[in-house]
């Protein structure tokens, strides 16, 4: 028998996905992040040598030593106890996670929530608005450390896990979402096989709005509908929801080509053309996993029959 001493009373820290909301928060449009349980991660202690474990503690050295730069410098914004941390991981303390990284599900995400969780001296529960920004801002500072820049939000909702409404860059609620219908309507994952790189799409994404044209885009035409999405989800609106999810998919297609791998820019099209499904990026795109809208599921299927797919809502 395998040698791990696993404290149960450590948390599960499970994946999210951003629903709507991908660059355009970045210029204040509105999102809508969710939990996504089918992926998990916590922390073990391995006292057996795996490898995956050792890799896994070799990265949280990395990560602990850019932490004790931003504490040293009082750039994060709470007080983490890492001389704790130091020791847990001298005695081979490990992320045992099934998130896939670069699939825009929050591998990253899980791992900062679980580290502010388990080593933060003054630990928030995020129960107000105000603790929840406060929250948003650590976990920012935090994750910079895997992507140059973070808004903070995939932590948060690992953390919380909780759907998170961002109405704008100060005002972020949990909501409810509506409840799941046997519809034929859904919302699904298309897996790409591939990994996304964050930083450098968001790096181009930000060198892009120094152009008016790109930005007035943003600002107006995919603003209004991505809110206009967000407000029909919730509000259970289908034809209203896969009428502005279209309009987003063409955008996407027409401007975000970088984010959408080159293999499935002729199926985004397709569906755009066939209204069998709409397709829209995961995060920040570049591979992992593709959002997928649809009427009707069965459908769809038989279109991407050919594609690993999972459906994470039914409407």
């Amino acid at each position: 028998m395998s040698k791990i001493k696993n404290s149960l009373k450590d948390s599960l820290f499970y994946g999210k996905i951003l629903l709507f909301g991908e660059y355009g928060i970045i210029e204040d449009s509105m999102g809508l992040s969710i939990p996504y349980n089918n992926y998990k991660g916590s922390f073990i202690f391995d006292t057996n040598n795996q490898p995956d474990f050792i890799e896994s503690n070799s990265e949280l050295i990395k990560f602990y030593t850019h932490l004790v730069l931003l504490q040293t410098k009082k750039e994060i914004p709470c007080q983490l106890d890492l001389s704790r941390f130091k020791q847990d991981l001298d005695e081979g303390i490990a992320f045992d996670s099934s998130i896939p990284q670069g699939y825009g599900v929050g591998s990253s995400g899980a791992l900062v929530a679980a580290i502010y969780d388990k080593y933060s001296t003054e630990k928030l529960e995020g129960n107000t608005n105000e603790e929840i920004l406060k929250l948003k801002l650590i976990f920012g500072t935090m994750e910079s450390y895997f992507h140059g820049k973070s808004s903070g939000l995939d932590p948060l909702i690992c953390y919380l896990n909780l759907p998170i409404l961002i109405k704008s860059k100060s005002e972020l609620n949990t909501v409810g979402l509506p409840l799941e219908k046997e519809n034929k309507g859904a919302i699904f994952l298309l897996n790409t096989g591939t990994v996304g790189k964050t930083q450098p799409l968001v790096e181009h994404f930000l060198d892009r709005l120094k152009e008016e044209g790109f930005r007035n885009m943003i600002r107006n035409q995919f603003k209004k509908y991505n809110d206009a999405s967000i407000n029909a989800f919730l509000e259970e609106d289908k034809k209203s929801l896969l009428s502005n999810v279209k309009n987003l998919s063409k955008l996407a297609l027409e401007h975000f080509k970088p984010m959408i791998p080159n293999l499935y820019h002729k199926l985004w099209q397709e569906g755009i053309d066939s209204n069998a499904y709409y397709l829209k990026l995961c995060g920040s795109g570049g591979g992992g996993f593709i959002l997928g809208f649809t009427e009707d599921m069965e459908n769809a299927q038989k279109k991407l029959a050919k594609y690993d797919l999972a459906v994470i809502h039914k409407f």
